[in-house]
């Protein structure tokens, strides 16, 4: 009985991508199931200013590159007031939402 054929150069590369790319797929959706990737898990936060500093340190799920934020808003989820870093990876060009929830006093 004969075993598998060796994959050419070209094969071996395709091969290694799937792999990846599987992983990747993986890893997003554990990271849609930590803290931030779902509105009703939000990042618990003491203030708006620390959003996109939070956010931009959370590495890409896919390829673990450095996110750049692309846009923070305010909206009202769920019946939650959230703020939402929408990001992007400068690397794999993947994008996902960041959910905040600010805890600390009202007022300053």
């Amino acid at each position: 009985m004969r075993g598998r054929k060796k994959l050419t150069p070209n094969g071996e590369r395709r091969a290694r991508a799937r792999a990846a790319e599987k992983v990747g797929r993986k890893r997003e959706l554990l990271a849609q199931a930590e803290s931030g990737g779902h509105p009703q898990r939000p990042i618990d936060i003491p203030s708006a200013s620390v959003v996109e500093t939070q956010a931009r340190s959370i590495p890409c799920p896919r390829c673990l590159g450095a996110c750049r934020v692309e846009e923070h808003a305010a909206d009202t989820l769920q019946g939650k007031r959230l703020r939402i870093a929408r990001v992007a990876c400068g690397h794999c060009g993947g994008r996902r939402a960041i959910y905040f929830r600010i805890i600390g006093d009202g007022l300053n």
